[in-house]
């Protein structure tokens, strides 16, 4: 069994020792990045061996990554041909990647391990000041790792869920750089307008990061638009994808699931109507 120490960088980041002056600091820090801006990175956050350990766990597992080349919103919804052409609901572009599922990451995986310590909820709900915070319940998409090849291409797109972490395993050897628009919109507010011109190329908002392997990136995804541009060169981008939620009962809808992991489980129908934030998506 891996003690934290061999996953984490302990020495720069303690949040094993959530009493001390220096894991205030990080909160701190952490608290201001994602208040002010709905993202924060932390730099060599994972361990390069640990890093290692998950490259390796993909590239066994490449044949069970689901791929997929389609076209979407930045919702997953379907067209609704009621409304304008212009309407970003009806703005769809293609999508070329792949997850390895969380429900086929291995038995031994540094991910899961990653994910289940008690220690990394509790800082991931300190850093956003969300008490309490959960595991998510979905069972496809709680931890995944996403795989973009050459030429793949994930455009602007909202989180199903209110906040998700990730780790940079591989970088692409060109392109494969994180955009966001932070805060776009609310609960109470599409802003639709606004996410139409970004969909159009209108970069006023847009900021960009080129993230290294073993960072970690906490990130409000479900009201900051975001895209990885294309991959370019022969070097392919895997990053994970742990995700903490606020609502332990709500998971991504059965449309969503099917199109982003390739399959929609019996939970993802049992839970579809549960009362979420009352945005499109």
């Amino acid at each position: 069994m891996l003690d934290i120490k061999e996953i984490i960088n302990l020495e720069q980041y303690p949040i094993n020792d959530s009493g001390s002056l220096s894991y205030k600091d990080l909160i701190n820090y952490t608290r201001k990045q994602l208040n002010e801006d709905g993202c924060c990175v932390l730099s060599n956050f994972i361990r390069p061996d640990s890093i290692k350990r998950m490259k390796d766990e993909v590239d066994r597992n490449l044949k069970k990554i689901y791929f997929t080349s389609d076209k979407h919103n930045p919702y997953f919804t379907k067209e609704d041909k009621t409304l304008n052409e212009n309407h970003p609901k009806r703005i769809f572009t293609v999508r070329q990647s792949g997850y390895l599922n969380s429900d086929d990451l291995e038995k031994d995986s540094d991910l899961n391990k990653f994910y289940d310590l008690e220690e990394m909820l509790k800082f991931v709900s300190d850093s956003l000041e969300v008490f309490p915070l959960y595991k998510w319940a979905d069972p496809l998409g709680k931890n995944p790792y996403s795989v973009m090849h050459t030429d793949h291409y994930f455009p602007w797109h909202f989180d199903g869920n209110d906040f998700t972490l990730s780790v940079l395993i591989q970088k692409a050897e060109k392109g494969g750089f994180f955009e966001y628009v932070p805060d776009i919109r609310n609960k109470d507010n599409e802003n639709f307008d606004e996410v139409a011109k970004v969909l159009k190329d209108d970069r006023t908002r847009v900021k960009s990061l080129d993230l290294k392997p073993g960072d970690l990136q906490i990130f409000k995804g479900r009201f900051s638009m975001h895209r990885v541009t294309k991959i370019e060169g022969k070097t392919s981008r895997y990053i994970a994808l742990p995700c903490y939620v606020k609502d332990p009962l709500k998971i991504n809808k059965p449309e969503h699931s099917k199109q982003v992991y390739g399959k929609a489980l019996p939970i993802h129908f049992k839970r579809e109507n549960i009362q979420g934030d009352g945005l499109t998506d």
